[in-house]
Formats: C-alpha cells, structure tokens, sequence
C-alpha cells in the first residue's frame, strides 16, 4: 500500500506491528532509488526514511488513509518506520 501526499508517496514499513521491519525496508534503506509504479503511472523516485516531526505528520496522513496503521503501531516495540519517495531525474 501506498500514500500519496502531492508529487510524493510514503510508504510505511509496518509488516503488520511485527517485532522487526519488513525486509523490503532493508532493500529499500540500501538502494533508494526507485521505480514506483501507482495508477498506470511509473517514476523514478527516490526514497528517505522520515524522522522527527516531518515522521510524524507522514505518520498521521498515513493514518488518515489507512487507519489500521495505528492498530499495527500498538502491536509492537519498534517505531515503525515511514519512507517518503519523491521525483528524481533517473
């Protein structure tokens, strides 16, 4: 699932509140250069993790789109991370 927020999409590394990131986010945190097919439209993106307050505010337009987010976050430890991808040249 994504979450489009204007030219850019997050995508949220919940796994379902599991104890440990999925391992896409590894994937993701190693080579953030993307391709992100949504819509019938692909781009070229690249990918961040958020944190601090930009995190948070993702986090909640994340919840807004898909509330069980807030159900995953209480299933677990860990702050489940939110990568926000935006347009590059590639």
């Amino acid at each position: 699932m994504y979450v489009p927020e204007g030219d850019r999409i997050y995508l949220v590394a919940s796994q379902g509140g599991a104890p440990r990131h999925p391992v896409w986010f590894y994937n993701l945190t190693a080579n953030p250069k993307v391709i992100i097919e949504a819509e019938g439209v692909r781009r070229s993106m690249t990918a961040e993790v958020l944190a601090g307050a930009a995190r948070d505010k993702a986090w909640q337009r994340c919840v807004e789109c898909y509330p069980d987010y807030e159900t995953y976050r209480t299933r677990t430890e860990r702050q489940i991370p939110v990568f926000e991808c935006r347009p590059s040249e590639e």
